[in-house]
């Protein structure tokens, strides 16, 4: 069956959903965050609700890419802590999409973002950076703290709209990670988050045989965009990752406002 017909797709419609899984595969190996883009054009081409369900596993496929490339680097202790919270935010997030519609959706994630990002930019241009905190901080009442704020944070905003990617972001820059040590860390964070998130979509209707057929179609775009990525990430100085990070968020609040 062809599923540019089954989607009412046109050629254009498919070739941007076919750059936006390339840039999916991207974000996971080299600029986390940057897959907002992605999550734009996939609510522009396909209807808002389905466009989730269609993205969520080129998500996870991108997801696989970056645990294999990035598996050494990960951070456990992080990740153990940060699981529960996530859990209990993706609860919420389900509650939330049963009555919420794409407006309310979109103007609170994209609020959310821009308001940590600004915080997140004030607090690294006010702090010492060399005295800036180990991955193993979370270890500390504050640092168990943030882990569980932000995770509650990331866990509602993957749900409701696959934008937890830019969460997560803020919360490893601000708790001191390295390049390597933050792509490892959110690879495995997000391959278990997304895998988590299937039965609660499927649940919903936003994964059904039409979007798996519209998936099998795209996903083949992630790779190329893995291995730039992966290419790409050793040429990116630390600083310069920091603010790509950074700026993916902001842009991709932006867009959920104006959307």
């Amino acid at each position: 069956m062809n599923t540019m017909t089954l989607w009412h797709i046109s050629g254009w419609g498919f070739a941007a959903l076919a750059c936006a899984a390339l840039l999916v595969g991207f974000s996971k190996t080299a600029v986390s965050g940057a897959n907002t883009v992605s999550l734009a054009v996939f609510a522009a081409v396909l209807p808002a609700r389905a466009s989730t369900g269609v993205l969520l596993p080129i998500l996870i496929a991108g997801d696989v890419l970056a645990v294999l490339t990035y598996r050494r680097h990960a951070h456990w202790p992080t990740l153990w802590r940060l699981f529960p919270a996530v859990a209990a935010g993706v609860v919420v997030g389900t509650l939330f999409l049963v009555w919420a519609d794409d407006a309310v959706v979109r103007v609170s994630i994209g609020a959310i973002l821009l308001l940590m990002a600004g915080v997140t930019v004030w607090r690294r241009r006010t702090a010492d950076r060399g005295a800036e905190p180990e991955p193993d901080a979370v270890t500390t009442r504050s640092g168990r703290l943030k882990a569980r704020s932000y995770g509650v944070l990331g866990g509602f905003t993957t749900m409701v709209a696959n934008a937890g990617g830019p969460v997560m972001s803020l919360y490893l820059l601000s708790a001191g990670f390295r390049k390597l040590g933050f792509l490892g860390t959110s690879a495995f964070f997000f391959l278990v988050v997304n895998v988590s998130k299937v039965p609660f979509s499927a649940g919903l209707g936003l994964i059904d045989g039409r979007s798996l057929l519209l998936d099998a179609a795209l996903v083949v775009f992630v790779v190329p965009g893995a291995l730039i990525g992966k290419w790409a990430v050793h040429r990116i100085n630390q600083r310069l990752f920091e603010r790509l990070v950074i700026a993916a968020t902001v842009v991709g609040g932006v867009q959920l406002l104006l959307r």
